[in-house]
């Protein structure tokens, strides 16, 4: 039975492991992944309730993290880093990662997730290139890796280029 809830100072180490042992087999890593959560969950733009882990059998198989961005004059969520260990991927863990961080999000007034990565993957969970949002990235990527996801309707029009946490190095 697959469990997801908040993450733990106790998870730490394992979602170190778990964090890097995803990306090694990843098509698109930069190798500092694991170390990139540790960075955040240090920096002023973490939020706990969206640190996330996936646990199956007491063990802790997945992760993701929303940490806050700047759009425009407004905080919203960007998603990074999402990382399954390669034996439970394909098994809809990450589907249902990014599901409950979208309904904390929600929870907690967020209007909007961004996220770099596979359009194909990202858009099966509702995720648009987000120039459809008026949505830029800081930096020249393809517009279907580049996405956003309007989690909450809001009176006010948020628009821009995107501001990262420090810790992303952008």
């Amino acid at each position: 039975m697959l469990e997801i809830r908040q993450e733990t100072k106790k998870d730490y180490e394992e979602v170190y492991n778990v964090v890097k042992t995803a990306f090694e087999t990843a098509e698109h890593n930069d190798g500092n992944e694991q170390d990139l959560v540790v960075a955040l969950r240090n920096g002023d733009n973490f939020i706990p309730q969206l640190s996330l882990v996936a646990v199956q059998d007491s063990k802790i198989v997945g992760y993701i993290l929303f940490t806050k961005i700047k759009i425009g004059e407004y905080e919203e969520l960007a998603l990074a880093p999402l990382g399954i260990l390669p034996e439970y991927q394909k098994q809809g863990i990450g589907k249902k990662l990014i599901e409950k961080g979208h309904q904390i999000a929600k929870e907690l007034g967020y209007h909007y997730s961004i996220v770099l990565g596979s359009g194909t993957y990202y858009s099966k969970s509702g995720y648009s290139p987000a120039i459809n949002y008026g949505i830029k990235a800081p930096f020249e990527v393809p517009n279907e890796n580049f996405m956003a996801i309007k989690l909450n309707n809001t009176e006010e029009e948020i628009i821009g280029i995107v501001e990262y946490a420090k810790e992303f190095g952008i």
